[in-house]
């Protein structure tokens, strides 16, 4: 068995069992940087460099181009994998909406909102679905659409029921 068909395998259960089982290594790169020397990306290299390698001299090159393409290949996917991880950690996510961000939303009321009292509403903002407690002017009956006017608190809204839209007016 060659040595580059054994890095190859190596490499490939190092990448897999980091994979499914998280960082191996948590903590042994720590000094170097971390993009280029995780887990992931070792791994990564060390498979593409034995299977390069390995293609390379079955293919009936001598060792030394061997090593020269089994170390391209471990450089190229290397640097993917590095790549691929910095585009994963670096990916932004948006914040939880918080109450405040609700202003000016509609939504609709899930529970009945009693004259003196709190009901529930759910409104629906950027893939969230969000169910508040809220407070009206006047009694709303569950199903009413409601307009969120104002923050009670960082649990509650103040709500307003939508208007209809106005009956055209033909002149």
């Amino acid at each position: 068995m060659s040595i580059y068909l054994v890095l190859g395998l190596v490499g490939t259960a190092v990448l897999l069992l980091s994979l499914v089982l998280g960082d191996l290594l948590d903590g042994v790169f720590d000094g170097l940087a971390g993009d280029w020397f995780s887990t992931e990306i070792v791994g990564s290299f060390f498979a593409a460099l034995g299977f390069g390698g390995f293609i390379a001299q079955q293919a009936g090159a001598p060792d030394s181009v061997a090593l020269i393409a089994g170390l391209g290949a471990g450089v190229v996917f290397g640097g993917l994998g590095a790549w691929l991880t910095r585009l994963v950690r670096g990916g932004s996510t948006d914040h939880t909406p918080s109450s405040d961000d609700l202003i000016g939303h509609e939504g609709t009321v899930v529970s009945a909102v009693p004259d003196d009292g709190f009901g529930s509403v759910r409104i629906y903002l950027g893939g969230h679905t969000i169910t508040m407690n809220a407070r009206a002017e006047t009694a709303l009956e569950a199903g009413t659409r409601v307009h969120v006017t104002g923050v009670v608190s960082p649990t509650a809204l103040r709500v307003a029921p939508v208007w209809n839209s106005l009956p055209s007016t033909d002149v």
